[in-house]
C-alpha cells in the first residue's frame, strides 16, 4: 500500500506568483443597468391593492408596498434573451377562466430596455402571467 505525503505551507511562505487576485467581474454578475426604474399602475384590484407605484432595484427603493419582493419578482423573471414582461404568446391555448377586473400597466426601463407591458386577468394564461409577477403586481388569487 503506497502512502501519500501532503505538505502545506502558510500563504506568506508561498512565492508571490502563486497567490492570485480574484477573477474579474463578469458582465452578467454586475448590478442592473443604472437608471432602471419601473412605474406600476394597478386598477380595479380591490381596496389597498390599486394605485400607482414607482420602483427601482439594486438597491431596492421606491413607493411600492413591497419594494424588496417586487424587485425579486422581476429579477426571477429576467432571463438572458427573454423579455421579462413578454405578453402571452400568440396562439396560446388558454383556459376560459375569468380572474376579475384587475388590470396593471408597467412602464419604464428594465435591464436597459424599455418596458410598456399591460396585464389583466381575462383568462388562464393572463392570470398565470400576472401571478408570475406577484408581488410586483398584487396577489389577488382567490
Amino acid at each position: 500500500m503506497a502512502s501519500i505525503a501532503v505538505v502545506t505551507a502558510p500563504a506568506a511562505a508561498l512565492p508571490a506568483a502563486s497567490v492570485s487576485a480574484p477573477p474579474p467581474v463578469r458582465a452578467e454578475d454586475r448590478p442592473a443597468v443604472p437608471g432602471d426604474r419601473l412605474t406600476v399602475t394597478v386598477r380595479h384590484a380591490g381596496t389597498g391593492r390599486s394605485g400607482t407605484y414607482v420602483l427601482s432595484c439594486h438597491p431596492a427603493v421606491g413607493s411600492h408596498p413591497d419594494v424588496g419582493g417586487a424587485c425579486r419578482a422581476v429579477d426571477r423573471n429576467t432571463r438572458w434573451d427573454r423579455e421579462a414582461f413578454a405578453p402571452v404568446a400568440p396562439g396560446s391555448v388558454c383556459t376560459m377562466i375569468y380572474g376579475g377586473p384587475a388590470t396593471a400597466h408597467v412602464t419604464g426601463t428594465w435591464a436597459g430596455r424599455p418596458v410598456d407591458a399591460r396585464y389583466d386577468r381575462s383568462n388562464g394564461c393572463e392570470i398565470a402571467r400576472w401571478n408570475q409577477m406577484v408581488p410586483l403586481l398584487p396577489d389577488i388569487r382567490s
